[in-house]
């Protein structure tokens, strides 16, 4: 890997974490003004979505693949909560 190449990396992971970062905080957002209980859910699957992003890209910019199976404990985590979250209200609407 040459010194362009180097460059070019370390300027694209500047900005994909200036991106995710941005995303993150809309998500926060939604998260504390979100009109329903859906919206909020929806905004921290999100989250979760977007911190295993960070943890690729900090194991792409460190060259430690290692880290994305934390990236994946994390997504499947995420998955399991979700399902959670939507039985529980569709439970509530049932009864309605």
């Amino acid at each position: 890997m040459n010194i362009a190449e180097f460059t070019l990396l370390s300027k694209g992971l500047t900005v994909t974490i200036a991106l995710l970062m941005a995303a993150l905080f809309l998500a926060f957002i939604r998260l504390i003004k979100g009109p329903t209980l859906p919206d909020r859910i929806v905004a921290l699957d999100l989250i979760a979505t977007l911190i295993m992003g960070f943890i690729a890209i900090y194991a792409i910019g460190t060259n430690k693949p290692v880290y994305l199976d934390v990236s994946i404990a994390i997504a499947l985590t995420s998955f399991i909560g979700t399902v959670a979250f939507a039985r529980y209200l569709e439970r509530g609407t049932k009864n309605d």
